[in-house]
């Protein structure tokens, strides 16, 4: 592998990181804007919807402890994996007691596994954390972050066709603009040029344009889940197909599965970016 110590690596796992936070109604109406749907409804007391947890708990770092790309440089809480891109891979979440706004959540996180894979583009390497968050002394949200770590896509290389998990019988669009990146960015404060900066998404990670972010695609998928099917999520799990970029319109798709819905985001083309399973 390229400069990669396993057994280095496999040091972080265990590692724990705590954390709280107020679940602000000013910052939960922020990422209704962000998103387009209506705010008034988000007000102390109210749950806060599906995976907007994402955009609390938030990690600021000076600029001298951030790396290349624009995250806190590697070797703190996650290990330093030297691979050149690093993204959202996927994650599976149990939601045991709704997350109140204006309530002071409590957030402990650990490093769970850390494992090595080949890819069709080369070595791949999939970091897993457990994050629990709890709220007056009871378990909400239980979830299983993936982080895939892998070296740039050339340009030019062909990409693997992919088959939509069958037809939708619900469907919406949704076409992010740089905007629509800007706000998502600043609501998670995600320093990610990956989404803001088009050279370096070009000349460094070898994408063709700014891209989308992951956790928005999930976060849309279980809004619709739960719009779709009147309740409220009990377990969603998420993984990401394939990157997309700016200028994309996405569909935001949804039918029965054996326990629940099936979901996916697809590109205009209809192949999926994102896929999901919801249960109620």
């Amino acid at each position: 592998m390229t400069q990669l110590d396993l057994a280095h690596l496999e040091q972080w796992i265990g590692k724990v990181q705590k954390d709280q936070d107020l679940l602000s109604a000013r910052h939960a109406r922020l990422m209704a804007a962000t998103v387009g749907i209506p705010g008034e409804g988000l007000v102390g007391g109210a749950p806060l919807p599906p995976l907007w947890h994402w955009i609390f708990f938030l990690e600021g770092q000076p600029p001298q402890s951030l790396g290349r790309d624009g995250h806190p440089a590697r070797g703190g809480f996650l290990p330093p994996v030297p691979l050149s891109n690093r993204m959202w891979a996927g994650g599976r979440l149990e939601f045991h007691e709704p997350l109140r706004i204006d309530c002071v959540v409590e957030k402990t996180s650990q490093v769970v596994s850390i494992q090595h894979k080949q890819g069709r583009s080369g070595d791949l390497v999939f970091v897993s954390v457990l994050h629990e968050l709890s709220a007056g002394g009871k378990l909400a949200i239980r979830e299983i972050h993936d982080i895939v770590y892998k070296e740039a896509t050339p340009p030019g290389a062909k990409k693997e066709k992919l088959i939509a998990p069958g037809i939708a019988t619900h469907s919406r669009r949704f076409k992010p603009d740089s905007t629509t990146l800007f706000r998502y960015s600043a609501l998670t404060f995600n320093g990610h040029r990956i989404h803001y900066d088009a050279d370096y998404c070009r000349q460094v990670e070898g994408y063709p344009d700014l891209v989308i972010h992951g956790p928005l695609h999930a976060t849309l998928l279980a809004n619709y889940a739960e719009e779709v099917a009147g309740k409220a999520l009990k377990r969603f799990e998420y993984r990401g197909l394939q990157p997309s970029f700016l200028g994309e319109q996405l569909s935001i798709n949804a039918r029965p599965g054996d326990e629940g819905l099936l979901l996916w985001t697809a590109l205009a083309d209809g192949q999926p970016a994102m896929k999901a399973e919801a249960s109620f």
